[in-house]
């Protein structure tokens, strides 16, 4: 449990509210019920999976915006949850696990200790959050992602060809879920043959060495599917040593240099995932647990999707000026 000050803290968030609806009077529940800025600094630790992926660091510079309005002071835990993150006291932490099951311990040490514990992308825990007292999960669908992806892919061979998936590391649920996806796409349209499904780990030197023995071993390859734009891009420069150019390329993040592969036609097309709102909205629930004095099945929701647009070259511009105002 909290310690003294602590519990204070919790009650003084916890009378805003309250106060603020005798205030408001006739204002609809929506509006009362939203989250408000802090009256005290609140601290809350983050941790995602690395900064060398661009989807991380933007979410720790989406974290750290939204904190600052929230009057949340972040601290940053890069691509991991050591012992001294879980021996510390935090209002809240928000965590993106690198592969589900090895954070458990730290994990539940924290929720024990009355910390309010936020999963961001993928899943702590096989059982979801509700299994060992997890907040929230915010993340997008993942198998949506997927499928959408592959499904542009595949429609714009005409139903035929031959297709790469790289893959990210086999133990996240992500990318579980984003295989789930490709997976029911390639199912219905018998004429694309699967060549590959290797996974990379969102390595990039490991994404080189792959595709240099693709483009060795296949004469053809019609399309690829990467499950970020880090390694899609890394991809594409070895294709284009090796002269492959005309290989339909499809990712997942749509960060700003897959932006811009895609409004110079070097990728086909990407899918936010918005880690802007993940991060930004994991500051808004941790605050929101605090005001509403609540440890789990609250007034945020166990799960919490968040999905972002599939992106070509029609709206790549605008994604990007969302991307800078840290809204998508």
């Amino acid at each position: 449990m909290r310690n003294t000050s602590n519990r204070t803290r919790r009650d003084i968030l916890t009378s805003i509210p309250a106060a603020g609806a005798a205030a408001l009077g006739a204002i609809g529940l929506g509006e009362a019920r939203a989250a408000t800025r802090s009256p005290i600094p609140l601290k809350a630790a983050f941790s995602n999976s690395g900064l060398q992926s661009s989807w991380c660091a933007q979410g720790k510079a989406a974290a750290e915006y939204w904190g600052n309005l929230f009057n949340v002071e972040v601290t940053w835990f890069d691509g991991q949850l050591d012992e001294a993150m879980a021996s510390q006291k935090w209002d809240f932490v928000a965590i993106q696990p690198i592969s589900v099951s090895t954070l458990l311990e730290p994990v539940k040490k924290m929720i024990d200790a009355g910390i309010t514990v936020i999963a961001m992308d993928a899943m702590i825990v096989p059982g979801g959050p509700e299994s060992i007292g997890v907040y929230t999960l915010i993340r997008a669908d993942n198998v949506n992602m997927g499928r959408l992806v592959t499904r542009a892919l595949v429609r714009k061979l005409g139903g035929e060809g031959k297709i790469i998936m790289t893959q990210g590391p086999l133990d996240n649920t992500a990318v579980q879920d984003r295989t789930k996806g490709f997976n029911i796409v390639v199912k219905e349209y018998p004429g694309i043959e699967v060549l590959d499904t290797q996974p990379a780990d969102w390595d990039v030197s490991k994404v080189a060495q792959q595709w240099r023995a693709y483009l060795a071993k296949y004469p053809q390859i019609d399309a690829a599917f990467f499950h970020s734009d880090d390694m899609a891009l890394a991809a594409y420069e070895v294709m284009k040593a090796s002269g492959r150019t005309s290989i339909l390329i499809g990712g997942i993040d749509a960060m700003p240099p897959a932006l811009d592969a895609v409004l110079e036609g070097r990728m086909f097309v990407t899918m936010r995932n918005p880690a802007c709102l993940i991060h930004g909205s994991a500051i808004i629930a941790g605050v929101t647990a605090l005001q509403g004095g609540e440890k789990a099945g609250g007034r945020v929701p166990r799960y919490v999707v968040i999905d972002g647009p599939l992106v070509t070259f029609e709206n790549a511009a605008g994604m990007w000026w969302m991307q800078d105002q840290f809204l998508m």
